[in-house]
């Protein structure tokens, strides 16, 4: 074999396998879910979602079956880039607006709750697939009826706890906040929004402080799903934790950037054409992609355009060669 032909192969052996992982490479994507407190969707997985045991989870069940549950982990919006109160209407906060998730809204004071104190708490959000981003923790204020639909009026303007990049602990982002006084029901709003997408996260953590008013019976404890739990049910999943699954989650309007909730804009109909930069970080034992979902689309293009210039480049050689 000559030096050109050998030069040739070396370059197709190298760059085919290159070609071959770039495409096997899935887009990023991020699916977590907020477990100290218990949001709605893990209790309620926990419980089973083909038996749940409380009340509220078979009304999940009731309303929009057993896959929502599957699929705990995915109460998304794909491009939020901010826009959370623009894009998700009130009395659907729960369930970021999507129908699949439709019945993580229903207004009832019996859901599965967390017990709450007032001041430092550490929290705690699952992480099934890392990614660099920000928290943000709303508290509903004093009055809050737990027993009609969740308004964005109902939160705090602002987040009693905000962190970039928390410390990522045994597949859990760890972080520490200040709980403001409550007493009896209440509910913790928590918003993801990752700074390497748009993609944002959305969970309802119901609370007691004290002694449980809403209800004449008090509501079941709230349990986070064990690692064997999400193992077991992970096969019925729709969702696929390196990339996106599940039914269309993409928010009305389509992808643009925006600006992150900050203060509470009233009940009308938020519009989608707010404007300006996502912020970036880095965080601790942290599993990036410092990319976004296009990412691995333009690494496949490019290892396939080396991938065909060096198989031409063979084939001319060959020729040459034979003749």
């Amino acid at each position: 074999m000559t030096a050109r032909r050998k030069a040739a192969a070396v370059a197709v052996l190298g760059f085919g396998p290159l070609a071959l992982t770039a495409l096997a490479a899935p887009p990023a994507a991020a699916h977590g879910s907020l477990t100290d407190p218990v949001s709605r969707v893990s209790a309620c997985y926990a419980e089973g979602p083909e038996s749940p045991k409380s009340a509220a989870c078979k009304a999940v069940v009731a309303a929009g079956g057993t896959q929502p549950l599957y699929d705990w982990n995915e109460v998304n919006i794909a491009d939020a880039a901010g826009k959370h109160e623009q894009l998700i209407p009130n009395g659907k906060l729960c369930s970021a607006g999507r129908d699949k998730y439709k019945g993580l809204d229903l207004p009832r004071a019996d859901w599965p709750a967390s017990k709450l104190t007032a001041g430092q708490h550490t929290f705690r959000y699952k992480a099934t697939a890392p990614h660099k981003g920000s928290f943000e923790l709303y508290v509903t204020k004093n009055g809050y009826d737990p027993s009609k639909p969740l308004k964005w009026s109902d939160l705090e303007d602002e987040p009693f706890a905000k962190v970039t990049d928390p410390k990522l602990v045994n597949g859990e982002y760890v972080f520490d906040g200040t709980v403001p006084g409550r007493s009896g029901r209440h509910l913790i709003y928590s918003i993801w929004q990752r700074s390497d997408s748009p993609e944002a996260f959305y969970t309802c953590s119901d609370v007691v402080f004290g002694k449980d008013s809403g209800g004449s019976a008090p509501a079941p404890t709230a349990s986070a799903p064990s690692q064997e739990q999400i193992a077991d049910g992970a096969g019925k999943s729709t969702v696929d934790h390196g990339g996106h699954g599940g039914d269309d989650h993409t928010a009305p309007g389509g992808s643009a950037p925006g600006v992150p909730r900050t203060k509470a804009t009233g009940d009308a109909a938020r519009s989608a054409d707010a404007d300006a930069p996502r912020t970036n970080g880095s965080g601790e034992e942290l599993a990036t992609t410092g990319g976004d979902a296009s990412t691995p689309y333009v690494a496949v293009g490019g290892a396939a355009v080396l991938a065909l210039g060096a198989v031409v480049t063979f084939a001319a050689v060959r020729r040459k060669t034979t003749r």
